[in-house]
């Protein structure tokens, strides 16, 4: 079939809520992407200026919460209006571009997520060799890496969608453009497009989430030969770590795994991983964390001192 496209915008439709839920929703999302940024910009901080950033680990969270916020910010801001909007229109160029920096961002903090857990395995599995093999020069690649892998992630994801006629109907089910939702609404047979979203997207989140609770598991294997306070103070990361990568891609494996005509609960499963969990990163990374709380006590008591002078 003839690759054409005369479709020049799309309509979202947003989260299905009520009328009158509608209000609360909004107050409920704008206070949750106002958290997002002020928990990860005082994380973002408190690494920056401590000593804190001369850890791998910290490094490595420094960078997650810069990415959390851009990341959110995809979709976010368009959620919130569309809220309250009488019109939810989005040109087809906007709708590429968000499709592009979704994957893009989302991608970029997927393989932070590995680095962070790569940090932690060499750390516990070989303390001996932990500042050679996780070096400021290697983590540097390491982060450089993840950016060009994400940034082909997108543009296969962008090249795959705008090779599909659209031409009509044009309302997306979902609060954003991604490209299970945009499939459907192509005039053409999807089959193979479904199949390589599921392998581009869906498997390499399976694939990855699988890597990490390995080397997990590998991680409380080692952990049986340290002393009780050993153990405690690498769970008490190692935990953290964990809660993240549950609340990160178990919603994004139920997204995109499953078929495009299978039961649709994308819209309810892709809150949890562009609002819910990068909301909690802060908290889950602080409150159990005791370098963090010394840092952020030791930090912002002297920024508050310097404003007071």
């Amino acid at each position: 079939m003839e690759n054409y496209n005369n479709v020049t915008e799309f309509i979202l439709s947003g989260l299905l809520v009520k009328e009158e839920m509608k209000i609360a929703c909004l107050a409920i999302f704008t206070v949750c992407y106002l958290s997002i940024f002020l928990g990860n910009f005082i994380v973002f901080i408190t690494i920056t200026y401590s000593h804190l950033i001369q850890q791998p680990m910290y490094y490595f969270l420094c960078h997650l919460s810069f990415i959390d916020p851009c990341f959110t910010s995809t979709t976010a801001p368009r959620l919130i209006n569309d809220l309250i909007a009488s019109s939810t229109i989005i040109s087809f160029n906007s709708c590429m571009t968000q499709l592009f920096t979704f994957h893009f961002l989302g991608g970029v903090e997927i393989f932070i997520l590995v680095l962070m857990a790569f940090d932690r395995y060499v750390a516990i599995c070989k303390p001996l060799h932990y500042m050679i093999i996780v070096n400021r020069q290697r983590c540097n690649m390491l982060i450089l890496l993840a950016w060009l892998v994400a940034f082909w992630h997108s543009v296969a994801q962008l090249f795959l969608i705008l090779r599909l006629p659209f031409c009509g109907p044009n309302q997306i089910d979902h609060y954003m453009c991604d490209s299970k939702a945009l499939i459907k609404l192509a005039c053409t047979d999807t089959y193979i497009a479904s199949i390589l979203v599921i392998a581009n997207t869906g498997m390499v989140a399976l694939v990855t989430f699988l890597v990490l609770v390995a080397s997990y598991i590998i991680i409380l294997y080692h952990l049986r030969n340290y002393s009780s306070e050993g153990r405690r103070k690498a769970l008490s990361t190692c935990v953290s770590h964990v809660m993240v990568v549950f609340l990160f891609f178990v919603p994004g494996i139920s997204t995109y795994i499953p078929p495009p005509n299978s039961v649709d609960n994308d819209k309810e499963f892709s809150v949890f991983y562009t609002v819910i969990a990068p909301m909690l990163n802060p908290l889950i990374y602080t409150l159990r964390n005791a370098e963090m709380k010394n840092a952020m006590r030791k930090v912002w008591c002297r920024k508050l001192a310097f404003l007071l002078k």
